[in-house]
Formats: structure tokens, sequence, C-alpha cells
């Protein structure tokens, strides 16, 4: 089952709408706390088959899945790992923090623990 791609525009706007929207950083733990996008939460490459089931058990939520940059290849192993865990609705930001860093666009930085407990 392949993935979509969403664009730094649309995943901003689903964003700002307020839609409900499980976004994943694909890196490791050190990457995420020290930035990552509002409200992400942090599955690395190497936990998808332990974090996901736990993190979003919703297998028809919709998912963004991002990593560090484009040639960078943890969000694509990610999303696809979520694809054969049964997740329908997953899409892949490609370009990923640095694109959105390089927008001017917010970023929080923070524990894991935290990012998952404030919820």
């Amino acid at each position: 089952m392949a993935h979509d791609t969403i664009s730094r525009e649309k995943l901003h706007d689903a964003l700002q709408r307020g839609d409900d929207l499980v976004v994943i950083e694909a890196l490791g733990p050190m990457y995420f706390e020290d930035a990552h996008i509002p409200g992400a939460i942090n599955i690395p490459d190497t936990e998808v088959a332990r974090l996901a089931p736990e993190l979003v058990p919703d297998r028809d939520a919709a998912i963004v899945v991002y990593c560090a940059n484009t040639p960078c290849p943890n969000s694509a192993v990610v999303a696809g790992e979520l694809c054969r865990l049964g997740y329908g609705n997953v899409r892949d930001y490609v370009e990923g923090k640095e694109d959105w860093v390089a927008a001017g666009l917010p970023t929080e930085s923070g524990p894991v623990v935290a990012a998952t407990a404030a919820h």
C-alpha cells in the first residue's frame, strides 16, 4: 500500500484550521526534543511497530509523517511501516523540518514525554 505526500502549505493550512491530524516526527528523540512541528509526536523509524499502536490507536486517523529533509529516508520508512500496520490515511511531508524552519514557521522544543503527556 503506497502513501501520499503533502506539501508544507497544505500541512500548515490543516494545522491552522485545527484539522484532526496526527503529525509524527520520524527522527530520534534528541532531534525531536531540539525542535519539532507544534503538536507533533515522536515515533522514530526503528520504533514504529512498538509505538504506533499505543500512540495512534485509530487506524483511520489522518497522519502526516516528516523527518529532517528530502534526502532523509526516515519519514518514508515510517509511512511505509504505518501502511503495513493497517493505517490507511498516511501522508509524507517529504521536505521535512528543514523546509518548515526555512519557511519561518514555528517549532516547539521539549522532551518526548512532555509532548505526549500534554494531551
